[in-house]
């Protein structure tokens, strides 16, 4: 299955090679696109020999075909990550003059691209400030199984992707569900690719649903056809609804046996980290208090284990899953410290050696950038031979200690009482300047934060829950462009304090961005050489004596492996032409065949590089290109049968 797509792609290579042998050069010049039915790829089209001859294709586009069988076979064999694969691609098409320079990196500058930036850095907003922890509580919190969390999935995502963008829904989803795959110890990749199908399901069901709608729908305008109007807003759901519900259906029985069970990096590097001890104090304003063990999530925790319970000097151990916590109570963990890192995040949870410190702080409120650092003691350290309660950390560093490692040994009792040896590693919680002003200082061998572990800043929250509101209303009203409200949100995500500058670079997703903007090169390439017209014209052309059906599933297939190599909205430009051309030799109506590509220009599920949201899960949920191959293929001929046969029905020829 992982090598269908070079299969499909020689294929073709050999269909237009034969085709070539016989045809030969076109006699002259092709004539301009001519009116205001020209679209992106027409021009190549017609150059390439006309929607109704042979394609005549020169060096250009050999190159870019044979190029993109390379690169499907680097990402297929992961030879290198999809970011250096493409913009190496794309290097190379500017290199032998394929393409201009401005032309091979268009793509940084694309709309599309600088959305999913401003996504990033407004997901990483609503982390910061615990709105993405409430709404992982409501979505996900009482679902224990990764198949009752992708129903919970299909039941939120699908209706809001109608309505809302696939990219902004797939940037703020993605790491509530990383962190309850974290949490319930469940592989991210058998959740992530489901998000990002849902989302490209849903948006098909309404004319703002994605943007590839909206770009047939604009083409169909500019053909100023009274006979041939836009798309409706609910006319695509008529097909696209359907759709929809048997995509959910596969993707909620078929699917998770196909798909893997693959850990990301941060799980696999997890796995092989040092045990910490960490004793956290309950506050009266603590969410968990009168919560039992299992209501508070404390019971099966990724990596760490609540082994005892102090409470009023009387130990309560091991712990049941029915015990209530009480306000006062010392919960004593053990494990990794990446769990210990979201349990700091919980407001009214401080260290129990040092309470008063992060009452103090507030949780980063009144400190901000208040995070976590690794510390190892020196044997110079005058922490040495000192328990923890002894030391005076406040006094002496501004900072508090979380939990305490020692290697090779498995540390009991509390933490204040532990005494520091040489080596010790001590998890500190820690303001903005810890580590420049102690990273070479004798007290410690090494100083290093903590990933992630910024401290929650919970009174930024309503201000950030507005800001996304804004900015669902800005793009689902169609008045802004979604690029300028991603990107305006993003600013004001830092401007309001919901969000470090610092924390907005670092939250960005640069490799994604790269892979996503490099592959637009690619595209362009197929597109301007006519590389990707000649081979659907060409797969059109073999089945228009079949009559309309054959034609109409000849150019859903053909605009779906098309929409697999380039981006989704460059294989609706293409399709659009030979769709109306199709018609006029048939005699048939235009309308079924402009919502067959639509369709099938949406519904990309073979390959990472086919819908942007897809490259946002890639990484994440530690997928290999196989992966998108063998559980999107079933998916693809699935609604390609499906829509073969409700088209024809709704829309008559």
């Amino acid at each position: 299955m992982p090598r269908l797509a070079p299969v499909l792609l020689v294929a073709m290579l050999l269909l237009i090679g034969g085709s070539l042998a016989t045809a030969g050069p076109p006699e002259g010049p092709a004539a301009p696109a001519d009116g205001p039915a020209a679209a992106p790829g027409a021009a190549a089209a017609a150059a390439a020999g006309g929607v109704g001859g042979a394609p005549a294709l020169g060096f250009g586009a050999w190159f870019t075909m044979g190029l993109t069988v390379l690169v499907l076979l680097a990402l297929i064999r992961d030879w290198a990550s999809p970011d250096v694969v493409f913009l190496g691609a794309a290097v190379l098409l500017a290199l032998v003059g394929v393409l201009e320079p401005a032309e091979a990196f268009a793509g940084f500058s694309n709309p599309g691209v600088l959305t999913v930036a401003g996504m990033f850095v407004v997901a990483a907003g609503l982390r910061e400030t615990g709105v993405l922890d409430v709404v992982g509580d409501w979505l996900l919190g009482r679902v224990g199984t990764a198949g009752g969390a992708r129903a919970r999935l299909a039941g939120l995502v699908l209706p809001s992707s109608a309505v809302i963008n696939n990219t902004p829904i797939v940037a703020m989803l993605l790491p509530v569900v990383v962190d309850w795959c974290r949490r319930q110890r469940v592989a991210p990749s058998s959740l992530l690719m489901h998000l990002s199908f849902l989302s490209i399901l849903g948006g098909c069901c309404t004319l703002i649903g994605t943007s590839t709608n909206l770009v047939v729908h604009g083409l169909l305008l500019k053909q100023g056809d009274p006979n041939l109007p836009g798309l409706g807003f609910l006319e695509l759901g008529m097909a696209g609804i359907p759709c929809a519900l048997v995509g959910a259906a596969y993707l909620l029985l078929v699917a998770p046996r196909l798909t893997p069970k693959r850990k990301d990096a941060r799980q696999q590097l997890s796995e092989s980290r040092r045990e910490y001890l960490s004793e956290l104090k309950v506050a009266p304003e603590c969410k968990l208090v009168g919560k039992t063990v299992e209501e508070a999530g404390l019971r099966h925790l990724p990596g760490l284990f609540l082994i005892e319970i102090d409470r009023d000097g009387e130990a309560i151990g091991p712990v049941e899953p029915d015990v209530t916590i009480h306000a006062g109570d010392r919960l004593i963990f053990t494990g990794d410290v990446s769990t210990i890192t979201e349990l700091e995040k919980i407001p009214g949870l401080v260290p129990a050696a040092q309470p008063e410190y992060e009452i103090n702080a507030g949780s980063g409120v009144g400190r901000p950038g208040h995070r976590l650092c690794e510390a190892v003691v020196s044997s110079a350290s005058p922490l040495v031979n000192q328990s923890v309660r002894e030391a005076g950390f406040r006094a002496l560093y501004d900072a508090a200690v979380v939990a305490v490692h020692r290697n090779g040994e498995r540390l009991a009792g509390k933490v204040g009482d532990i005494e520091l040896r040489p080596g010790d590693t001590l998890l500190l919680q820690v303001g903005p300047d810890f580590s420049r002003a102690y990273r070479d200082h004798n007290d410690f061998y090494l100083v290093s934060e903590v990933p992630g572990s910024t401290a929650v800043r919970h009174r930024r929250a309503p201000a950030a829950a507005a800001i996304t509101v804004l900015l669902i209303v800005a793009i689902a009203s169609g008045r802004v462009e979604p690029a300028v409200a991603a990107l305006l949100a993003g600013g004001l995500m830092v401007a309001t304090g919901c969000l470090w500058r610092i924390d907005a670079l670092r939250a960005v997703e640069w490799p994604v961005l790269l892979a996503i903007a490099a592959s637009l090169g690619l595209a362009e390439a197929l597109d301007k050489t006519g590389a990707a017209a000649a081979g659907a014209e060409l797969l059109v052309g073999a089945t228009r004596s079949f009559g309309p059906i054959a034609t109409l599933a000849a150019l859903y297939l053909g605009t779906m492996i098309l929409n697999e190599l380039v981006t989704n909205n460059a294989a609706a430009a293409l399709a659009f032409p030979l769709a109306l051309e199709s018609a006029r030799v048939l005699g048939a109506e235009p309308r079924p065949f402009v919502i067959a590509i639509t369709l099938a220009a949406s519904f990309a599920f073979a390959s990472p590089i086919g819908y942007q949201t897809h490259m946002m899960v890639y990484g994440p949920g530690g997928y290999r290109y196989g992966d998108f191959v063998r559980v999107g293929v079933p998916l693809n001929l699935l609604l390609w049968a499906t829509a073969t046969v409700l088209v024809p029905l709704i829309w008559p020829f």
